[in-house]
């Protein structure tokens, strides 16, 4: 099933099936400039979606799942940058509770360039070392009890935007115990304003450009 959503700068279509316990709902980009660039993107949404399908079944070693719920937010949607969130639910007979993953997408809707995290810092920065300084005096305020005071985040490290702002988070166990859930920490661009890349997708939200 196919239903246009509410209209954006970039228009969105939600796609959705379920079948025995399963529903899956995310979102497809329609009406870009370029059919390659929305093919691609298209493309790497749904790669998402199958691979945390995927990594359920293996993660919680299960052969089958009471439920498993697919969902999406759209995080930022403006001046050309797509940021989303993938979230997948699964949960097993006989275990304890259910698992919760999230994996997030940001893209320019003009070249199809998906960015990594790196993307939104200058070259040869130490950018980790510096949003981890960010992230523990955050959870300190907020009293999240790490596994280790000092955080150590990925190259890679989750993180989506929104707006003026970065958000940097982890999965369920990789820093606190899972009653914290997945934790998040939001970092505002002018937070990160040595470190910014000019021609970063954060700059360009910014700037308001």
């Amino acid at each position: 099933m196919i239903y246009m959503t509410q209209p954006l700068p970039v228009s969105l279509q939600v796609v959705s099936f379920s079948q025995n316990g399963t529903k899956i709902t995310y979102p497809q980009v329609a009406g870009l400039a370029s059919p390659n660039v929305q093919t691609e993107i298209n493309s790497k949404i749904r790669s998402l979606v199958n691979d945390l399908i995927k990594y359920q079944y293996a993660e919680q070693g299960a052969d089958q799942f009471a439920d498993m719920i697919g969902t999406f937010e759209i995080k930022n949607n403006q001046r050309n940058i797509l940021s989303i969130t993938i979230t997948n639910y699964a949960y097993a007979p006989l275990h304890a509770h259910g698992l919760t993953i999230i994996k997030s997408l940001t893209f320019d809707t003009l070249t199809g360039k998906q960015y990594a995290l790196q993307d939104i810092f200058k070259k040869g920065t130490n950018y980790t070392s510096y949003l981890n300084t960010l992230i523990e005096q955050q959870a300190k305020i907020r009293d999240i009890q790490l596994f280790d005071p000092k955080v150590s985040i990925r190259e890679n490290q989750d993180f989506y935007l929104a707006d003026k702002t970065l958000i940097v988070y982890f999965q369920a166990y990789e820093i606190a115990a899972y009653y914290y859930g997945l934790p998040a920490f939001v970092l505002p661009a002018y937070t990160l304003a040595p470190i910014l890349a000019e021609e970063s997708p954060l700059s360009r939200l910014e700037a308001g450009v």
